[in-house]
């Protein structure tokens, strides 16, 4: 398994496209770190991107714990995150690795 990366360049429809992929689990894309509201597919990560926040390229890897991924990606973008089960049905586990998600 390839290492996982993203950057403020790509689209929030294929930052999703590419984590299902890769992980097999689906991934949903809030404005804030507090979830509420859904991105739009067609913003750039850094166009979501909170003020105050560097932003940038983020590489992991299948064995990072869902909480953790979803803890960096509000780090570094300002925005929220929440990994799901492949048919986005139920919020996966913050302590089960990425991988393990989309099982």
């Amino acid at each position: 398994m390839a290492d996982f990366k993203l950057d403020g360049r790509m689209k929030v429809k294929t930052l999703k496209a590419n984590f299902k992929k890769e992980f097999g689990a689906s991934l949903r894309v809030y404005t804030t770190t507090t979830c509420k509201t859904p991105a739009d597919d067609e913003k750039t990560l850094a166009a979501l991107r909170a003020e105050g926040y560097k932003g940038g390229e983020l590489i992991v890897g299948g064995n990072l714990h869902v909480g953790n991924f979803e803890k960096k990606i509000a780090e570094l973008y300002g925005i929220g995150v929440q990994v799901a089960d492949k048919d986005d049905k139920k919020l996966a586990d913050n302590d089960i690795t990425l991988v393990a998600a989309g099982k």
